[in-house]
């Protein structure tokens, strides 16, 4: 009997393992909210990532996200801000997807002096988390629209929090991140902007994110290339999905991108961003063009975030799904 019992308890084991293998093995889908339904537009900064906990995180909505009312949006837990430049923190956007053009981008709405971040926050009842100074910011102006400050969160270098089944880590970007003077408004805001200086919140972030599944993601905001690269988001944290700028002039261009993933991060897979270009035609890479400059310079996959299609990744940072 005590035989029959332990192979029983050993067989109900097994099976245990068995079921709980689909949700160890859940991926991370990954959805760009561009300008242009399946094409990779000059603005596109917005990407939804989906944990397979559930949790749902907007990164950089800028101008191509429709404000708080897209459709696309769905619920949202979380917002990331890398930094406060207009074209990540929605100065303002387009009138709704898909409007305007790829080579000609809608930005017929203002979201001043609130931003598209603080209006999809309210509107979602989602947290903002950042770093260096900009979770004042963000928490006074949810005060100032009936909202609760407590929502604005705050991550710094070494540091993380975890939200959902998602771990949020802030890492260096070599950017500016002055905060324009019409976020501030009223006399101040003027004054400011008479004498052509900016707010000052601290200095711009990228994003480390690890998620339920194991997956570690680099988020790397706007970039130059940067010591931490090597030695903080690979080796301490050791990413295998990257979201590389590649913009140039702003941002690391696409040789500079293409050396922070093959020589520092090192990750399994790679998806550009912020290419400040028509980078596909019909949803196919455009010749001659930056983009196609870095995909042919990477020596690992290079996934393109194609306006609406949603890609999912294994806890390894391999595209299974949408690529």
């Amino acid at each position: 009997m005590k035989i029959h019992s332990l192979f029983s308890l050993a067989a109900a084991g097994c099976l245990s393992a068995a079921l709980a293998q689909p949700a160890l093995a859940a991926n991370v889908k990954i959805t760009p909210l561009g300008g242009q339904e399946g094409e990779f537009c000059p603005l596109d900064r917005a990407m939804i990532f989906e944990d397979p906990s559930g949790t749902r995180i907007l990164y950089d909505p800028g101008r191509t996200v429709a404000g708080a009312g897209d459709p696309r949006l769905g619920r949202i837990d979380v917002i990331l801000v890398s930094h406060m430049h207009g074209d990540h923190v929605g100065n303002s956007h387009n009138a709704a997807p898909n409007s305007g053009a790829c080579d000609k981008p809608d930005m017929s709405v203002s979201a001043m002096p609130n931003s598209s971040v603080v209006n999809i926050a309210l509107a979602k009842n989602a947290k903002i988390v950042t770093g260096s100074e900009m979770p004042p910011f963000f928490a006074n102006k949810l005060k100032a629209n009936g909202g609760d400050p407590k929502n604005s969160i705050l991550s710094r270098f070494g540091a993380s929090v975890k939200i959902g089944g998602v771990t949020i880590a802030t890492v260096p970007a070599i950017h500016s991140n002055g905060l324009d003077p019409d976020f501030i408004g009223g006399d101040l805001g003027k004054h400011m902007k008479d004498a052509g200086i900016a707010g000052y919140v601290g200095e711009a972030t990228g994003y480390v994110l690890k998620f339920s599944n194991g997956l570690v993601a680099y988020l790397s905001g706007d970039t130059g290339i940067t010591g931490e690269q090597e030695k903080v988001v690979r080796g301490h944290y050791a990413a295998r999905l990257t979201v590389m700028n590649i913009g140039d002039t702003f941002t690391t261009g696409p040789t500079e991108a293409a050396y922070v993933i093959n020589e520092l991060v090192r990750p399994a897979s790679v998806i550009p961003s912020h290419a400040n270009e028509v980078a596909t035609v019909g949803g196919k890479l455009r010749p001659g063009s930056r983009t196609e400059t870095f995909v042919k310079a990477v020596k690992v996959p290079a996934h393109l975030p194609l306006s609406g299609r949603t890609m999912e990744f294994d806890g390894g940072g391999k595209c299974v799904a949408g690529c």
